[in-house]
């Protein structure tokens, strides 16, 4: 089940992981920016991002390729303890819920945690089997400007609010039970992929053959194995 990596040595022990899921249309420096704020804030080992092949929410139009987006994020995500991967892909899993319940199971030895943005808080009570993911897994969610407000009053909100934990116990996430909610705040990156899109609409272009970037990240982040 696990890798070479996980079985070697010092990297026997348990690690504590962010799971960021995102279509990375295109990966940018917003993207880094919270990911490094959350490693630090919840006092993670790493990040994985999940980059999607095509999310159910989102339309399928402006979208690039997903080997682009996927190239897109490796090179965002180079020298950062951040680990890129394909997983959704490979163990095609549509929905959240199906690919947390798969980390949990392929990987028992670690303990991971939920990360999202308060926009997507504002249409969680969407998801498919929303509750589940709450009682699956740690959920933290991290401001986004102009969305707080309404993830604050969005309908899964009131069910989830009930288990809201205080910021400052943030990096006691891997000992609480769950349903758990914890709400980050720090000094967001404005960078928008809706923005980037509208200024470089081929920007996927540059990312069309994944063999000219590194197919691996730097020594810190690389792919989780099976």
């Amino acid at each position: 089940m696990a890798g070479a990596w996980q079985r070697s040595g010092s990297r026997l022990r348990t690690r504590r992981i962010g799971l960021m899921g995102g279509s990375f249309n295109p990966a940018h420096r917003g993207h880094r920016h919270v990911t490094l704020e959350a490693i630090r804030a919840l006092a993670l080992d790493e990040m994985w991002w999940l980059v999607s092949p095509g999310n159910p929410l989102k339309p399928r139009a402006g979208m690039a390729p997903f080997a682009a987006r996927l190239a897109s994020a490796r090179a965002m995500a180079r020298r950062a303890p951040i680990r890129v991967t394909d997983l959704e892909a490979r163990w095609r899993t549509r929905y959240t819920i199906d690919t947390v319940r798969e980390v949990v199971r392929r990987y028992p030895r670690h303990r991971f945690v939920w990360i999202m943005g308060a926009d997507n808080l504002a249409q969680f009570h969407e998801w498919d089997q929303w509750r589940a993911i709450a009682r699956t897994i740690p959920i933290a969610v991290l401001t986004r400007p102009g969305y707080d407000d309404d993830a604050l009053a969005a309908p899964a909100m009131g069910w989830l609010r009930r288990y809201r934990r205080p910021a400052r116990q943030a990096t006691n996430w891997a000992e609480w039970s769950v349903p758990a909610l914890v709400l980050l705040r720090f000094r967001p990156d404005r960078t928008s992929a809706t923005q980037l899109r509208a200024v470089d609409p081929d920007w996927h272009v540059r990312f069309a053959n994944p063999f000219a970037l590194p197919s691996t990240p730097a020594a810190p982040v690389r792919q989780p194995q099976e």
